[in-house]
């Protein structure tokens, strides 16, 4: 019976758990501990998580994952240089993302310093890559976001969002 239907392990109960990665870029730590709390979100809800620092993170780890969560600080209104570099070496996988569940985070260090800007920069890349979405319609609307060391409603932004993606990644992939 196992070989004969694709879907069996469904049927059986035996949803797969969804793997998320979580890739960030953090030179004062910020994005780090925020990084953390979307980990702990997302392993919350039963799904493999893995955190990497985008400097050690290979492009190649996108396809192993159902989503990606990218967290940058913001530099001159934008993404950290790093995590736009890893985005422009991924171009050897366009097309091959499609479907997969996107989110992202950002700090800035003061209140208009860009941050929401820096978060759709790294959600456009992802829409470029075929990638999933999900927004909310309340709160943080396009993902966590600090300004400075992440407090502790930040860091429950986090855990929300990690939740909320890889809800999705299940519902979608499971």
């Amino acid at each position: 019976m196992k070989g004969e239907y694709p879907f069996y392990h469904l049927a059986a109960g035996l949803a797969k758990m969804a793997k998320i990665l979580i890739i960030y870029h953090s030179r004062t730590g910020h994005i780090r501990k925020m990084a953390e709390a979307v980990v702990k979100g997302a392993k919350g809800t039963g799904a493999e998580a893995t955190l990497c620092e985008v400097t050690e993170c290979n492009v190649d780890d996108l396809l192993k994952h159902d989503a990606v969560i990218v967290g940058s600080p913001t530099y001159y209104g934008l993404v950290a240089g790093p995590i736009k570099d890893f985005f422009d070496r991924s171009v050897i996988h366009h097309g091959k993302l499609e479907g997969k569940i996107g989110g992202a985070f950002a700090s800035s260090a003061i209140l208009g310093g860009g941050v929401e800007s820096t978060i759709l920069s790294i959600l456009q890349m992802m829409l470029v890559h075929g990638m999933i979405i999900q927004g909310q319609s309340k709160g943080n609307h396009f993902g966590a976001v600090s300004i400075g060391s992440p407090d502790e409603k930040v860091l429950d932004q986090c855990l929300d969002l990690g939740k909320r993606i890889a809800k999705l990644a299940s519902s979608l992939h499971g």
